[in-house]
C-alpha cells in the first residue's frame, strides 16, 4: 500500500521484557506500582539487554480483573498516573534504546464502559448491536453451551434488554460484536490514539477471539481433559469444549488484516499477539503468515510443566514444518501462569535448569519475551486464600489458586521495606522467598541468575544466527534436546540436556568440527572426538 510506513524489523528476534504495572514500582506510596514507578527502573530493563517492554494494561478500569476491563480505552487509571506520565515513560524509554508495547484488550470492555452502558440501555438505542446479544431458549435457558474462561456460562442475563450478553471472561467483561463495522472502526481509532502518542507496538490480549458464529452454534464436547492444554485443565470446564464456534472465526483474520494495514502507517511498529486456541501452533502461524496480520504470536505450550527434551523437540518440530514465514514469539512466564522456576522446576527450582531455560529460550528462532522477575529466578509466591486477588482464583480455589501467585511485587532490595517495592503495605504481599533473590543481592553476585541473563542477552546480540536465523531440529534423543540456527554465514548448535542425569550425545554427521562458544556463559558441557558429555540441566553453543 501507497503509505505503508518503513520497518526496521526490531521486533524480529528482539528481546521483549514484560512488565506488570501493579506490582513493578509504587512511586507513590499506595501500594500500587504505578507509571512513574516503572520509568523509575527502566534502566533496569536496559541493563539486562531487552530491546523493548510490554506493559500490561494500564488504562482506565474498575479493575474488576486488574485492567483488563477497560472503562476508557484513550486514557490512564489515576491509580497509575495520567497522561503525561505515560508520554514521560515513552521518552525516558526511548532515551534508554528501548521501544515501548501496550497491551490492547479489543475483544471485550468493562461493563461500565460508556459503550456497554448505551448498548444494555435498550434494543433499539445507536450502540444496541455493539456487544452480542442473544435472546433466551423457550425454557430460559442460554442460547447455546458456549462457557467462560473464569467458570459457568459464557452468557449473562439482562434484566433490562431481557436479553442474554456473552462474556468470556467476567460477567463484568462483555464481548464486542465484531461483525458490527462500527465496532472495528472504533477500536481501530483508540489503537490509532496510542500510536499518535508514540507507542512501537501492542500485546493484543486474546487476538484469537474477536469474532464469534453469527449462528451460535454449540461447541461439541471432547470429555474431560487429560493435561493436554497446559492453560485451562480438567478442573474448568472450559477445557471440556472443543472451542469450534466461540473464537477462532474466519472472519478474525480480515480484522487482523485491518489493523496490521494501521501499523503499517507508522515506522518501525509491531503486534504480537495472544493465541488461546484447542491449537494454538497451527494458530500462531496462520495469524503470523503473509505480512498482513500479526508480526508475531505465542500461545501457551510452553506455560505448562512439561519441559523433557522429547516434548520440546516434538513442539518446535511441529511448528517449524507449519509456520513458513510466520514469526513466533516465545514467552515461558507471564502474569496468567504460575512461575517457570515453580512449574518447572518444583519447589526446589535447581538454578542449573533457570540457566538452560533461559538458553533455550534466547536460542529459538523467534523474539523471546521474557516476564518481569524471570531474570531472578523468582518460584511462585504462596498466597493464602484470605489474600487473593484475583477472581478466578478466589472461582476455582483451591485446586486452582489463581494467578496472584505469580503477580506479587518486584523484589529489589532484600533488607528495605517491602524489598524496595514501596514504601506501604503492597496489594499483594511480597514473598519472603523473594528476598534472598532480589536485585541488589543478585547485583553483588558475579554468579547469580541475573548476572547470567545479562551476559547471555548481550551474548546473544552478537550472534546474527540466534537472532535472525532460521532453525533446523537434530534427531530426537530422550534427553538432550539439539537444533542448529543459521543465517549469512554463522552456523550454531544448540544442544540442552533437559534432566537432572549426565547425558551422552553423538554428534550429527556433519558436525565433527563443532567447537564450543566460550563467550555464552553456558558452561557444563565438554566436547571428545564426536561425543559431546553434558552434566545435568547443561548445554552448549558451538560454531559449525
Amino acid at each position: 500500500m501507497s503509505n505503508k510506513a518503513p520497518n526496521n524489523e526490531w521486533w524480529r528476534g528482539g528481546v521483549i521484557y514484560q512488565i506488570y504495572p501493579r506490582s513493578y514500582q509504587d512511586s507513590n506510596g499506595d501500594g500500587i506500582g504505578d507509571l512513574p514507578g516503572i520509568t523509575a527502573r527502566l534502566e533496569h530493563i536496559a541493563r539486562l539487554g531487552a530491546d523493548g517492554i510490554w506493559l500490561s494494561p494500564f488504562f482506565k478500569s474498575p479493575m474488576k480483573d486488574f485492567g483488563y476491563d477497560v472503562s476508557d480505552y484513550r486514557d490512564v487509571d489515576p491509580m497509575f498516573g495520567t497522561l503525561d506520565d505515560f508520554r514521560t515513560l515513552v521518552a525516558r524509554a526511548h532515551a534508554l534504546g528501548l521501544k515501548v508495547m501496550i497491551d490492547q484488550v479489543l475483544s471485550h470492555t468493562s461493563d461500565q464502559h460508556p459503550w456497554f452502558v448505551e448498548s444494555r440501555s435498550s434494543r433499539d438505542n445507536a450502540r444496541a448491536d455493539w456487544y452480542i446479544w442473544a435472546d433466551a431458549r423457550e425454557d430460559g435457558t442460554p442460547p447455546n453451551n458456549w462457557l467462560s474462561i473464569f467458570g459457568g456460562s459464557a452468557w449473562q442475563w439482562d434484566t433490562g434488554r431481557l436479553q442474554y450478553y456473552m462474556h468470556n471472561f467476567l460477567t463484568s467483561q462483555p464481548d464486542l460484536n465484531f461483525h458490527n463495522p462500527a465496532v472495528q472502526q472504533a477500536v481501530l481509532d483508540d489503537v490509532r490514539f496510542w500510536l499518535e502518542l508514540g507507542v512501537d507496538g501492542y500485546r493484543l490480549d486474546t487476538a484469537n477471539f474477536y469474532f464469534h458464529d453469527r449462528e451460535l452454534r454449540s461447541n461439541p464436547g471432547r470429555g474431560m481433559p487429560q493435561g493436554e492444554d497446559p492453560a485451562v485443565d480438567k478442573v474448568n470446564p472450559y477445557g471440556w469444549q472443543r472451542h469450534l464456534h466461540d473464537k477462532s472465526q474466519p472472519e478474525n483474520l480480515d480484522f487482523l488484516r485491518r489493523l496490521r494495514a494501521l501499523l503499517d502507517e507508522y515506522p518501525d511498529t509491531t503486534m504480537v499477539g495472544e493465541i488461546g486456541d484447542d491449537d494454538g501452533l497451527a494458530r500462531m502461524a496462520e495469524y503470523t503468515s503473509g505480512g498482513d496480520k500479526l508480526h508475531m504470536a505465542y500461545c501457551f505450550d510452553l506455560l505448562g510443566t512439561q519441559n523433557s527434551a522429547s516434548y520440546l523437540h516434538a513442539l518446535f518440530s511441529r511448528f517449524i514444518t507449519i509456520v513458513g514465514d510466520g514469526w513466533p514469539c516465545w514467552a515461558l512466564s507471564n502474569h496468567d501462569c504460575m512461575r517457570l522456576a515453580t512449574r518447572w522446576g518444583g519447589e526446589q527450582p535447581d538454578p542449573r535448569l533457570l540457566r538452560l531455560a533461559a538458553a533455550m529460550q534466547l536460542s529459538l528462532r523467534g523474539s523471546p519475551c521474557i516476564y518481569q522477575g524471570d531474570e531472578l529466578g523468582l518460584p511462585e509466591a504462596q498466597i493464602a486464600y484470605e489474600q487473593l486477588q484475583d477472581p478466578f482464583g478466589i472461582t476455582m480455589w483451591p485446586k486452582f489458586k489463581g494467578r496472584d501467585g505469580c503477580r506479587t511485587p518486584m523484589p529489589w532490595r532484600a533488607e528495605a521495606e517491602q524489598a524496595g517495592f514501596g514504601p506501604a503495605q503492597p496489594w499483594l504481599p511480597v514473598s519472603p522467598a523473594h528476598l534472598p533473590l532480589a536485585v541488589d543481592r543478585q547485583e553483588a553476585d558475579a554468579g547469580s541468575l541475573l548476572q547470567f541473563y545479562r551476559h547471555l542477552l548481550h551474548w546473544r546480540r552478537e550472534q546474527p544466527a540466534l537472532v535472525k536465523g532460521q532453525q533446523q531440529m537434530l534427531p530426537a534423543h530422550e534427553q538432550v534436546l539439539a537444533y542448529l540456527r543459521e543465517h549469512e554465514g554463522q552456523r550454531l548448535l544448540c544442544a540442552f540436556n533437559f534432566s537432572d542425569r549426565p547425558a551422552q550425545w553423538a554428534l550429527p554427521a556433519g558436525l565433527e568440527s563443532a567447537r564450543i562458544e566460550a563467550g555464552s556463559g553456558l558452561g557444563g558441557a565438554r566436547i571428545e572426538g564426536t561425543n559431546v558429555h553434558l552434566e545435568p540441566w547443561s548445554g552448549l553453543f558451538a560454531a559449525v
